[in-house]
């Protein structure tokens, strides 16, 4: 079952005036927005069904039952209030406070991560990944850390993966991609001019893109076959890219595990060959 509230959170920032309105009154009044028809949301929030239709389809559901089914369920099975997350370093924080933050951030980060992950997805990626001749990862800054761990990864069980630094590498990379490969592109903003570049020139020649991102239409987004999406908050400790690097790398974990089941007996066989031995003291 997909989780309402998550979604509403990471898609809030992008939504239309109308659509804030709507996310609002979810937000403040969950239990009667689940038993409300799509009539009555509308007139409580000032709306219109067509704006609310629009806004389920935008969080994935297939439409406004599915989305009060999701609600409906998810109440029943909160166990304790939502821990509120929302809190950046400041300057008079102690350590203990500020490692606090990092660590319940983190925890938050990870939960609600795991909450938007469509396994259909998962599958059809990993699926895709194992039918290609070599895959491709993509990333600046701290999203090519991601990519770096990725290509190491997928390097162990001896699938065909390129991830080069600069990016007029990758630029070379992508023009000389097909159709019979797949191109990984990690941008967290999903507004990166440089991965924009890159999946434009993918789908110019035909290969199948998987984006990991942040939940929100964004220009990548829009271009990607496949997304697997990223549940995070940046505040002003945004030089770290704290959070949504730790979230990228529980995304490409779980891809990669997935990737591995396919053929799990000979994968494992071939990461345990790949496992370096250690230098007793």
């Amino acid at each position: 079952m997909k989780n309402v509230l998550v979604r509403l959170n990471e898609y809030a920032k992008d939504a239309t005036e109308a659509e804030t309105n709507v996310i609002e009154y979810i937000r403040d009044h969950a239990d009667q927005a689940s038993v409300s028809t799509i009539h009555q949301l509308a007139r409580d929030t000032y709306s219109s069904a067509s704006t609310i239709i629009r806004l389920c389809k935008k969080l994935g559901f297939d439409g406004y039952k599915d989305f009060t089914r999701s609600l409906t369920y998810e109440l029943a099975n909160r166990k304790a209030p939502e821990i509120n997350y929302d809190r950046d370093i400041e300057e008079n924080d102690g350590l203990e406070d500020v490692i606090d933050k990092i660590v319940y951030r983190s925890m938050a980060a990870l939960e609600k991560t795991r909450e938007l992950v469509d396994l259909e997805t998962v599958q059809k990626c990993a699926k895709l990944i194992d039918r290609s001749r070599r895959i491709s990862l993509f990333g600046v800054g701290s999203s090519l850390l991601v990519a770096k761990d990725a290509h190491s990864k997928f390097m162990r069980v001896n699938k065909m993966s390129c991830c080069e630094e600069d990016f007029e590498s990758q630029l070379v990379i992508a023009k000389n991609m097909n159709s019979e490969e797949v191109g990984i592109i990690i941008s967290y903003s999903g507004l990166t001019r440089e991965m924009l570049d890159i999946a434009a020139i993918l789908k110019k020649h035909k290969v199948p893109v998987i984006a990991i991102t942040r939940f929100a239409e964004s220009d990548l987004s829009v271009m990607a076959d496949y997304k697997l999406w990223v549940a995070s908050s940046e505040y002003l400790v945004r030089s770290a890219a704290m959070t949504s690097r730790l979230a990228q790398l529980h995304v490409i974990d779980i891809l990669y595990s997935a990737y591995i089941k396919l053929d799990y007996e000979n994968n494992i066989e071939r990461i345990e060959k790949t496992q370096m031995k250690k230098v007793r003291s």
